[in-house]
């Protein structure tokens, strides 16, 4: 149950290609690619120093963003970009980056809320200690419509930087061993909605790859408790206090604008595995590229992904830039329409900004969901949506205080670079079909 958030009551896609015409885009009897990059990198984050974020990680890859804050979403990052070594600018990775709703409908029907959007979950940003943010730095962020707003400026933000093991291993002939530790950018915040703390976290990796995720802590709803028929689960002692299970829907929008460029295109992958062949020693796996040119609802499948690719970059092997959307684990919920579908392409549209309830005006009639802003418009900015659900069956251990549970995705490069971003000297001429010395 939530009341009052001060008092704290409640804590037309086109026909499928071969996997053999993919991203090079060559044609029969081409002559070899060259390596043309075809436009300079983005410049790097242009906001004030107080609003920028910049890291040069141990392994030599810099990340660069401008941040902003809202009393909805809370922290947007934007002006994203990515130089690792060997790049003399910075990447544009993401235009803008930030969380679109969470929404928490519980399994009896008696609450469904919308937190980012009708509770304000920007302004719920909470002081964090300096041993929750350890070797790095907290920001102060001037919250708009703070929970006190005799106090709206709040040490939130945190930036520092984490290992994440095993960059790589490699063991080349004789003893030789390649192994790097890798390094992350992390930069988060927690915000309390209700009983809720929610940690929202980005990690930017020293080889391309971005992790979104959202944990969500603090407290079990003292309000929410059923009858003990099936929608919920004992806790406590004996089989009385029943706490009402529910989900969590939580969403992202990614405007990616790569290379600078918000004409990004959108391609979706398919492989599927069919029965040996006579003569062959093992089953056959097709891949097809299916280039998505209109707005799409798309649902996750066996060996199904999506990536985002550049219309003007390219790396240095002449193949064009992309990032791949890399789903986490997910619950979808089939109650909502808007919850039905794991990512949506939308065309831009600078009143969508919230994937439920969008309270910003698009004109009379306008859908207020995500899911009814497909309607087939031509994809010329594509915005991203990605829907990760979690089915909160709460148990036990959930008490007191109740441990993190995260959900999230991440984007992975793919040809941004043309070799492994963090390939050390002695492999760098190691690029295309191995030397097998025969």
């Amino acid at each position: 149950m939530r009341v009052t958030r001060m008092s704290r009551t409640h804590k037309g896609a086109a026909v499928g290609l071969s996997l053999a015409a993919l991203a090079a885009g060559a044609t029969a009897g081409a002559g070899p690619a060259v390596a043309q990059p075809k436009a300079a990198p983005a410049a790097a984050a242009d906001c004030s120093a107080a609003y920028r974020i910049e890291q040069k990680l141990s392994t030599g890859t810099t990340w660069r963003m401008c941040w902003r804050y809202e009393a909805k979403s809370g922290l947007v990052l934007e002006k994203v970009t990515y130089q690792p070594p060997g790049e003399t600018k910075p990447i544009r990775v993401l235009t803008s980056a930030k969380l679109a709703q969470i929404h928490v409908p519980y399994d009896d029907g008696k609450n469904e809320y919308n937190d980012i959007t009708d509770y304000n979950f920007g302004s719920g940003l909470v002081n964090l200690a300096p041993a929750e943010c350890p070797g790095g730095t907290i920001k102060t962020v001037k919250v708009p419509q703070a929970m006190d707003p005799q106090h709206p400026d709040v040490k939130g933000l945190c930036t520092t930087t984490r290992s994440r093991g095993h960059a790589y291993r490699m063991q080349a002939e004789g003893t030789k061993v390649y192994q790097a530790q890798g390094k992350d950018l992390l930069v988060y915040t927690v915000n309390q909605v209700g009983w809720y703390e929610y940690m929202t976290e980005w990690r930017f990796s020293d080889d391309g790859t971005v992790n979104m995720n959202v944990g969500a802590t603090g407290s079990l709803s003292p309000f929410d408790y059923d009858a003990g028929d099936g929608r919920g689960w004992p806790i406590g002692k004996g089989a009385t206090s029943y706490a009402t299970s529910h989900s969590h829907n939580v969403f992202w929008r990614l405007d990616f604008g790569l290379d600078g460029s918000s004409a990004n295109k959108i391609e979706q992958y398919d492989s599927v595995v069919s029965p040996p062949a006579s003569g062959q020693q093992g089953p056959t796996n097709k891949t097809t590229r299916t280039p998505v040119t209109k707005e799409l609802a798309g649902d996750a499948k066996n060996m199904r992904w999506w990536r985002v690719v550049s219309s003007i970059g390219k790396n240095k092997d002449g193949h064009a830039r992309s990032y791949e959307l890399v789903p986490g684990a997910t619950t979808k919920y089939s109650g909502r329409g808007f919850t039905r579908h794991d990512v949506y392409f939308t065309e831009y549209n600078k009143c969508e900004m919230y994937a439920s309830n969008n309270p910003l005006s698009c004109g009379t009639g306008h859908p207020k969901t995500v899911d009814k802003w497909v309607n087939g418009q031509t994809l010329k900015h594509p915005v991203a949506w990605v829907n990760v659900g979690f089915h909160h069956i709460a148990r036990d251990e959930d008490q007191q205080p109740m441990p993190v549970h995260w959900q999230g995705f991440s984007i992975a490069p793919r040809d941004v670079t043309a070799m492994n971003p963090l390939t050390p000297s002695a492999l760098k001429g190691e690029n295309g079909r191995p030397d097998t010395g025969s």
